[in-house]
């Protein structure tokens, strides 16, 4: 068996980028930008005045005070999306709205509240510092600005930058195609009656979510029993179709397994077998070319689990993430004992304490207890060589859960 973190490496030294597509701003949503990005002109392109009121010359409200007002003549108009045509003469004063483009001669504006508009002329009662509710071109980005870096991934506030840029569409890492096959004579799909030793394939549901979570185009799911023919197929037509094999039981050495045997037969390269991890041991990992396949085991709680250390990794890699590892610490809010020679993936939740983050157990610890994913936010990794951590020990976190964008 190996450890986590050298699962990890192996894992993550075969998940090379996929190629570059180009994806209409409306469909980009939770994707992941493949080239850096930098803005070929000013945002805002021009200077504007930040509220209504009246563009003006700072020197012409030199002495303004409420007694003795400057006045000045109304020359015209500035709307958001119409600016004024005319230079701004001395003496004179131009309404402008919100957004407007501020204009030429202009180096103040009075808001609406602090003039008086009236027979053709503006009245202003108090002096205003130059440069007042005006911002300037390129206050946000300037002409040829670095904004985005590639591996960032495109939520709304990167896709309204991405449009104040003007860009229609954008270079992204192509998305993942990620096939799941569940094994196993005794699942049964759910609304099916159960016969005797049978189950609900609960993998099929959890597995196929935590593909689309990660991001990663799900092409399907398929079930097939414990014969060696059907397992062999599912994988020879998965291998054709797909960037990932996500694979659920089977891959133990029971004489009903037959996953391992399949792979070898179809040219998949092993990189490792058993994990030095409960749960999820017989955690399976291999390659054919640049097709990454995972043998995750049929227990559901296992698969979960294994899915977040090893799989999810792999598709955030793929698709040119900038960060790949999602690793946190806390504190443990009770003690924990175990065995040495494998560390434990405990669920837990996380709260805040009165010494920062804690984290505790999500309730039983049984691998077959399906329940004890509800509500875990990470997964407490203690040490193989562990036996006892105290409460209040620091223990570092695999952080669960990915944002919910474009699924």
């Amino acid at each position: 068996m190996i450890e986590i973190d050298e699962a990890r490496a192996a894992v993550l030294e075969r998940a090379q980028r996929l190629q570059v597509e180009t994806v209409a701003l409306t469909r980009a949503l939770g994707r992941v930008l493949a080239v850096d990005v930098a803005s070929e002109a000013a945002v805002p392109p021009f200077d504007s005045t930040a509220m209504d009121g009246f563009a003006v010359r700072h020197a012409d409200l030199q002495g303004a005070r409420a007694d003795a007002p400057a006045r000045l003549v109304l020359a015209g108009e500035s709307r958001a999306g119409r600016p004024s045509s005319g230079a701004l003469a001395q003496g004179t004063a131009i309404a402008i709205s919100t957004g407007a483009m501020l204009p030429e001669g202009a180096d103040a504006v009075v808001a609406l509240e602090q003039a008086e508009r009236c027979d053709g002329r503006v009245e202003v009662r108090e002096q205003v510092p130059e440069g007042a509710n005006i911002r300037r071109a390129g206050d946000d980005v300037r002409a040829g600005q670095a904004v985005l870096g590639a591996g960032r991934a495109l939520g709304p506030a990167e896709l309204g930058v991405l449009a104040s840029l003007g860009r229609a569409e954008i270079a992204c890492v192509r998305r993942a195609r990620v096939g799941v096959i569940t094994t196993g004579d005794e699942l049964v799909a759910p609304g099916e009656r159960l016969a005797p030793g049978q189950i609900y394939n609960s993998n099929a549901f959890s597995v196929a979510a935590l593909v689309r979570q990660c991001g990663a185009e799900l092409a399907g799911v398929t079930a097939v029993g414990d014969e060696p023919q059907p397992t062999r197929a599912a994988i020879a037509q998965a291998l054709a179709e797909v960037d990932v094999v996500v694979l659920c039981g089977g891959v133990s050495v029971g004489e009903h397994d037959h996953v391992r045997r399949a792979l070898a037969e179809l040219d998949v390269r092993e990189r490792f077998w058993g994990v030095a991890v409960k749960p999820g041991k017989p955690t399976w990992f291999g390659a054919r070319e640049r097709k990454l396949v995972f043998g995750l085991p049929g227990n559901p709680v296992s698969a979960m689990v294994t899915f977040a250390l090893f799989t999810a990794p792999a598709l955030r890699a793929l698709e040119g993430r900038a960060q790949v590892r999602r690793r946190a610490s806390a504190l443990l809010a009770h003690e924990y004992r175990k065995g040495a020679g494998r560390a434990h993936a405990l669920r837990c939740r996380l709260r805040m304490g009165a010494r920062g983050l804690e984290a505790e157990s999500a309730g039983d610890t049984g691998s077959h207890v399906l329940t004890s994913m509800l509500g875990a936010q990470a997964l407490a990794l203690i040490p193989s060589g562990c036996e006892h951590m105290r409460a209040g020990s620091r223990v570092e976190l695999e952080l669960l859960g990915e944002p919910a964008l474009n699924r």
